[in-house]
Order: C-alpha cells, then structure tokens, then sequence
C-alpha cells in the first residue's frame, strides 16, 4: 500500500509518470519498427511575471534520470541565468538530448517536470536575493508545499542565492546547516516570551544564534526591549514575524524597534523580519534597517517556468513542428556583455555583435551514450555562480 502520493526514483525513471501519450507513442513506433535518431531540444517561449531572464534548476536530477540511457545530452551548466531569446530574436535552447526517440519518450514528461518547477523557485530566489540589496536571506517555504519536495525546494532557493534553508533535509542535501529561530508554539506552551527565551538559551547550542521571536503576545517594540534585556549580550536578533492583520506600515515598525534597541545600547542585536513577504516587500524593506529575510510561499510556489520539448532533428537533418527552429544548436553568450547568440551546433564561434569580445559556447556534453561525462558542481559553487550572473541582470 503507498501511504504517500509520490513516486520513487524507479518509478520515474521507468516512465511511469509519464503522460500516457508518449508510452503509446513508444510501443507504436516500436511496434511499426520506425524508431530514428532524433534531438530533442528544451526551450521556453515566454516567462512567467514579465520576468526578463531566468536560471536553470534541476539539471542533476535530470543527468540521474537520463543515466545508463543510450543517449548523448547537452545543457547549460546549472545555475546558469538566461533570457528566452538571443539578440536575433531565436530561442536560446537550455539543454538538447540526442539519440533514438523510442530509447528516451517515456521520460519526457519527467524532464521538463524535473527542470521547470526547480527552474521557477530558483529564479523567484534570485530576484529576491537581488531585491534584498545584499542583505541575508532565508528560506522558510517548506512548510507550504508536499513535503516530499522538501529538499529540492531548499536546493532551488539556495542556488538562486539565499544565504540559508530552514529544512533539515534539503540542508542536508546541500552541505550547510539548516537555519531557523523559534515558533511561536514554543513561547505560548512557556506562557510566556522570556521564559521561552531563556529555555531555548539554556537547551539549543550554543553555536545557533539567539535570535528571539517578538510578536507573539505584547508590541514588537516592547518585546524587542524586553528580549534584549532578558539575554543581553547573548542576544543575536530578534525576528518579527508580524501578521498583515497588525501589520500597519511594517517598515516604520521595524524602525521604531531599531531605534528603541539602540538608544538602549543593544546596538548589537539585528533585526529579521518574515511572514508573507515577496520580491516587492523585501526591496522596499531592504530600505530601512533590517539586516536579514525570512521568506516563504512567494518562493517555494514561485511559478514554474515552462520549459517545452520539442523534436529539431530527424535522422540527421533539420524537423521541427510549426512554431520552433529545427536543427541542432549552440547557444554563446559574451563574458564581458553577457550578450547572447544561437547558431547551428557545428558553427563557428560568432563575435559579439554588440562590443566585439570572444564568445563562450554555453552547452556542454554531460552524457556521452548513457555515461555522464560533465561535471556536476556542489550547491555551493553553483550558487556563487548564480549570485555573480546576478550582478549584470536587473529585475525590471
């Protein structure tokens, strides 16, 4: 009996969560003895939000799935931020999969699946780690969506840019560890705030921060001053977490408890805020003195971004459906202007039409005949990736 609604890794491989056409297909071209050699090609033909540009999730899912397939597969690195269309108005093709279309259709549904979700929170984290101005920013969406997608959202918004993850297992997943302060559960079961203060002081370790929740029973001010002046140098932060229903202007509020913390010489306790935040409140909080984001639902439901598979080659030679650009392709971008251009795959590095510097072929060979033979970098590396990418993009 499954007792949760998800899919183990076989299953997906296998292509059981495949849309039922692309298994007819399978066992008709199968059956008929028509099987030919094909690429196919991921792109996406317009972003969600009026995004301008958008960054590539979930490619290591991806190669696991394609793994011991008898096919070659191409794509931009992972983390890589890209615009729908080149300088010319061309599609940019995120990522291309060669080999025999019946070796690879049942699991075409699973691949755009892996990318386009991961791809949407990723970019949603990358425009909120930009709005933020350089300030922290965590990850506390989980809670909101399946839990067995935990870990890859954790993963997306980390690679997107922000400095932490509140789940333990997508932590995990990723090498640090998970961030978060206290519930307000803790402070009602107490009865009140600073006994719940000094309790998580005196039990939690002493390498997590104290960092005190105050907006649970009194004013954010008040409580502000009171944990201050429970834990003293002790004290890290404190974090409002303020419902909309009391909210009122949530920057001046955040003001005021800088100012009244300061005047009482904590000047050394940083303020946090959370709860329903999105790109559009943390770029105007950013403004004021708040030194870190706490940010949930606008992330881990960010829209996903729709990434299409489409045939551009059939047996060597140019195909495609109406609306697409057959033929095999290469995407360049420019180093020096981040300038993008598509030729056919075998053409020759094209110069920047805009400032004249070299190019840098974009898609590499990750899978050579079902053996993964490109590297796959740690979550890490391809966030500072991300978050260098970030500083010749804008979010309007």
């Amino acid at each position: 009996m499954r007792h949760f609604h998800i899919a183990t890794e076989d299953e997906i491989k296998s292509g059981q969560t495949s849309d039922i056409y692309y298994l007819r297909t399978k066992r008709i071209i199968e059956s008929k003895g028509i099987d030919k050699k094909v690429v196919a090609e991921v792109t996406v033909g317009k972003l969600p939000e009026n995004w301008r540009w958008g960054v590539f999730c979930g490619l290591e899912e991806v190669i696991a799935l394609y793994e011991g397939f008898p096919v070659d597969l191409y794509a931009m690195p992972e983390g890589t931020i890209f615009p729908t269309k080149d300088i010319n108005g061309f599609r940019i093709p995120q990522m291309s999969i060669e080999g025999y279309y019946g070796s690879f259709v049942s699991v075409e549904t699973a691949t755009v699946g892996l990318l386009c979700q991961a791809s949407g929170v990723a970019t949603a984290a990358a425009r909120v780690k930009k709005a933020a101005k350089g300030k922290d920013v965590f990850a506390f969406g989980i809670r909101r969506m399946h839990p067995a997608l935990a870990p890859m959202l954790d993963r997306a918004a980390y690679i997107g840019g922000f400095d932490g993850v509140s789940g333990v297992m997508g932590a995990k997943l990723i090498g640090i560890t998970p961030s978060g302060t206290m519930p307000h559960p803790l402070i009602l079961i107490f009865g009140d705030q600073a006994s719940a203060w000094k309790a998580f002081d005196e039990v939690v370790e002493p390498s997590v921060p104290r960092i005190a929740l105050v907006d649970t029973l009194y004013d954010e001010k008040f409580e502000s001053i009171l944990a201050a002046e429970t834990l003293r140098d002790r004290l890290n932060g404190v974090r409002l977490d303020t419902p909309g229903s009391r909210r009122g202007d949530f920057l001046d509020i955040v003001r005021e408890v800088r100012w009244e913390l300061d005047v009482r010489g904590f000047k050394h306790v940083k303020i946090y805020v959370s709860g329903g935040l999105d790109e559009s409140s943390v770029r105007r909080l950013a403004e004021g003195p708040v030194d870190g984001f706490g940010v949930g639902t606008s992330v881990s439901n960010a829209p996903t971004i729709d990434f299409s598979m489409d045939i551009v080659e059939v047996e060597g030679k140019p195909l495609s459906k109406r609306g697409k650009f057959s033929g095999k392709k290469q995407a360049w971008r420019c180093e020096r202007c981040y300038t993008w251009q598509v030729t056919l795959f075998d053409s020759d590095p094209p110069k920047c039409p805009l400032c004249g510097a070299e190019v840098s072929p974009i898609l590499k060979k990750y899978i050579d005949n079902g053996k993964v033979v490109g590297e796959l970098k740690p979550p890490k590396l391809i966030r500072e990736y991300v978050l260098e990418q970030l500083k010749h993009y804008e979010l309007e």
